[in-house]
């Protein structure tokens, strides 16, 4: 993962599209890229492709398929007040973590 982000930095690239780029990460790797991601993601178009959903919190607008079919769309907080599936899955991946997932309505 390491290796396709500092490529991507080192092309400059208008749009990035990220698939699972995290999936396979522990919780300390995951926090690491996802700082480094953040900074690639700064003015740039990016496609995220992700079930992990820490992964895709701070997108402007999430897309939740299911089953090919887009069932919502929004941005985090959005989705947990409007979309009992979106809530449920965000909870169902903090369960047993120890992180805090974060309240409708609120700061995650």
């Amino acid at each position: 993962q390491r290796l396709a982000i500092a490529r991507a930095l080192y092309k400059d690239a208008p749009i990035l599209i990220l698939d699972e780029a995290t999936s396979a990460l522990d919780n300390s790797s995951e926090r690491q890229i996802q700082a480094a991601l953040s900074a690639l993601r700064r003015g740039r178009t990016t496609i995220v492709i992700a079930h992990r959903l820490s992964t895709i919190e701070d997108a402007d607008r999430i897309v939740l398929l299911e089953s090919g079919r887009i069932l919502d769309a929004g941005p985090h907080r959005i989705l947990l007040e409007r979309s009992p599936l979106y809530a449920e899955l965000y909870r169902s991946q903090f369960q047993g973590t120890g992180a805090r997932p974060a309240r409708a309505g609120g700061e995650s």
